[in-house]
């Protein structure tokens, strides 16, 4: 019971500030597409079997790249359904654009950072698959569409330095072909999967040149820029929104706390809201509902509370923002990890459509666009 008064009292407060439509808007926010995990299932038993234990870990136990198998699937669902509109649910798949060449960065001795764009990672993973066909159908079809959630996903200048150390969890993660193991693993608080999760004049300077490289491959990749922007773990200096917004990037998305990253290692958190906007006129989007059925206990009714937490944005005139990461919809390492969620997630948007005919299907950059132009009229008025 109390926990519910406090879930209650939660969504009401994160939805109390900021922006309003009348519009019944739904957006799904889905990260981590392009960058490793967990390669497949015979690493993670072999990484087992060196005595580390990454049972507790939903990442680590389902989540790997996405294969045409992962696609397809998802796609069959996302078909099943149109808003009052005629649009598909489209997925925003905030997408990291490289991934690590690791025999290179072993033979420079842990001293040299080196990588891949994650279109020749999928290449390497599924050689007799087209992949990336299947994203570009996506994107045609309005099922997917991608936004830029860094170059990769790990803390370069961290991970290095670990390795280098000689830290034995993280130096067998790395022998076969990986890093996103539990902080636990590696006794440090902060988290190799944050890649801006530091902060020094050597960190800034780093992030800046990565977020450049970064944004660039992005549009060489999907020929169009990205227009919002996800931190790993949701962390990041703030000083990197100048860099984002001089490459395009209007909108922030994020959770109701920005965690920025101090001097001293600390961790400040800053409270954000849908509508909020910053001195480079970024625009902050703050999900408020989850759907992360892989991370939370069966027992839960994942469905229930995704539909309570999109109630109360359509009762406080906001759009419901779901936050539904990549792991949910992957079948590579435990093929019942994708079929079970994408079954919730059909009921899921079943409900949505019986509760709300009225529901529009966004994108996060879509939504940014929106509340612009919105902005641009009220003032005009």
């Amino acid at each position: 019971m109390i926990q519910q008064i406090k879930s209650t009292i939660g969504r009401n407060l994160t939805n109390a500030k900021g922006w309003r439509t009348n519009r019944k808007i739904v957006v799904i926010e889905s990260d981590d597409w392009g960058s490793i995990r967990m390669p497949n299932s015979d690493i993670y038993s072999h990484y087992k079997s060196l005595g580390h234990n990454i049972d507790s870990c939903p990442y680590c136990k389902f989540d790997t790249l996405a294969n045409t198998e992962d696609l397809n699937s998802l796609y069959d669902v996302l078909r099943r359904f149109k808003d009052k509109k005629g649009r598909h649910p489209n997925f925003t798949f905030n997408t990291v654009m490289a991934n690590p060449l690791f025999d290179k960065i072993r033979e420079s001795d842990y001293t040299e950072y080196f990588y891949e764009p994650f279109t020749d990672t999928l290449k390497r993973y599924y050689p007799n698959e087209k992949v990336m066909e299947l994203w570009r159908q996506g994107i045609d079809e309005k099922l997917i569409q991608p936004q830029f959630h860094g170059r990769e996903h790990v803390n370069v200048l961290a991970w290095l330095k670990s390795l280098k150390d000689g830290n034995k969890s993280v130096l067998e993660a790395f022998s076969l072909g990986f890093w996103g193991i539990p902080k636990s693993l590696y006794g440090s608080n902060l988290s190799i999967q944050a890649s801006f999760g530091s902060y020094g004049s050597q960190q800034l300077e780093f992030y800046n040149d990565n977020i450049r490289e970064g944004l660039q491959l992005f549009q060489d990749v999907f020929g169009f820029k990205s227009k919002t922007f996800i931190a790993n773990n949701y962390m990041w200096p703030e000083e990197l929104n100048s860099v984002l917004s001089d490459g395009g990037v209007i909108g922030l998305q994020g959770m109701k706390k920005q965690k920025i990253p101090q001097h001293n290692g600390a961790i400040a958190l800053k409270e954000v809201y849908t509508g909020k906007t910053n001195q480079w006129q970024q625009i902050y989007i703050v999900r408020n509902a989850n759907f992360e059925p892989s991370q939370m206990p069966k027992s839960m009714d994942n469905i229930g509370t995704c539909l309570k937490a999109v109630s109360n944005s359509f009762l406080w005139k906001k759009p419901a923002i779901i936050n539904s990461h990549r792991l949910n919809y992957i079948g590579g390492i435990h093929l019942g990890n994708r079929l079970r969620n994408l079954d919730m997630l059909k009921t899921l948007l079943e409900q949505i459509l019986k509760k709300w005919p009225d529901v529009e299907f966004l994108s996060s950059d879509e939504l940014v666009d929106s509340m612009s132009i919105d902005r641009k009229f009220k003032s005009a008025k």
